[in-house]
């Protein structure tokens, strides 16, 4: 993972969580400069900045990663989806995703990461720290990629410097050039036309959290037109201008992928998984998964591993 950030595989030391779940990779403090909750350095052919793990298999994570493009084409795997990066782009993997590493591709440029209690909770909404609506790679024009390399640099060189202030205002001062930093990445993303267009429709962002919540336990849309107080018809029409998509398929594509990330990235039996989205009764759940993938959930599974 990004920046060493990753020290073993599912289900070897440093990953934390309960046997047969995701294991989540914690954030290595020991590792940071004066064990403050950020890290920030180069991307290069050294595997060390990702550490000795299998960076192509897929890996879950507790913090955020920002990796900013020297050179490209780079293909990487974010819950299931492709991105390719190149010089100039920037991706940010947030909490709680599942993604991996080209095994071809060549990794160069400057890679952040950091824990999300790091940041002040005010400045954590400021900067839309979990917007997991937002696409996680981004395109800044020639202006907005010079404001950001510089803040980026200069968070860079209040990193490394650690002679220069006592450690508790050194901290402080890395608060501030992140946030700076966050501030121009963010104000980026909003500004996207599907940021810009998802976050104007209230509807449907209440429609977005209220499914990120109970879509394991609840896949009627139906049941939640009535629990937010709009008619069925209203947000369908709210859902598909949001996605182009209606409001079934939106639960069924999240279903989906919660479901493929237990399935490649746990060893829980299949109708486990199944249970864990919502299907009680396996052979539903294989019907349901292998209709919205042309996979059987077996089969999905074999590949990913």
């Amino acid at each position: 993972m990004a920046d060493g950030s990753i020290r073993g595989r599912a289900g070897e030391d440093g990953a934390d969580g309960d046997d047969g779940g995701i294991r989540t990779f914690p954030f290595p403090v020991e590792l940071s400069v004066g064990g403050v909750g950020m890290r920030v350095g180069p991307m290069g052919a050294d595997p060390t900045w990702h550490s000795a793990a299998s960076p192509h298999r897929v890996h879950r994570i507790d913090f955020h990663v920002v990796m900013l493009f020297s050179e490209g084409p780079v293909r990487h795997m974010v819950d299931f989806a492709e991105y390719r990066a190149t010089a100039g782009d920037l991706l940010w993997i947030r909490p709680g995703q599942v993604h991996r590493f080209s095994e071809s591709d060549e990794y160069r440029g400057t890679v952040l990461t950091m824990q999300p209690g790091f940041l002040p909770r005010a400045t954590v909404e400021e900067t839309g720290l979990y917007r997991y609506d937002l696409p996680p790679l981004l395109r800044p024009d020639g202006a907005r990629l010079t404001g950001l390399r510089d803040s980026l640099d200069q968070l860079r060189r209040e990193y490394e410097d650690t002679a220069t202030l006592p450690p508790g205002l050194h901290t402080a001062v890395l608060r501030h050039s992140l946030t700076a930093f966050l501030l121009r990445l963010a104000h980026l993303a909003a500004n996207s036309a599907e940021a810009a267009r998802r976050q104007a429709d209230t509807t449907f962002t209440l429609f977005r959290d209220a499914v990120e919540e109970d879509f394991a336990t609840n896949h009627s849309v139906s049941a939640y037109a009535d629990a937010l107080g709009y008619s069925r018809r209203t947000l369908v029409r709210a859902v598909r201008a949001a996605t182009g998509e209606t409001p079934k398929g939106f639960i069924d594509k999240r279903v989906v992928l919660e479901a493929k990330r237990l399935l490649a990235h746990t060893d829980l039996p299949i109708g486990r998984v199944g249970a864990a989205v919502g299907f009680p009764d396996a052979a539903n759940f294989s019907k349901f998964f292998q209709q919205h993938t042309d996979v059987t959930p077996a089969a999905f599974r074999t590949e990913m591993r």
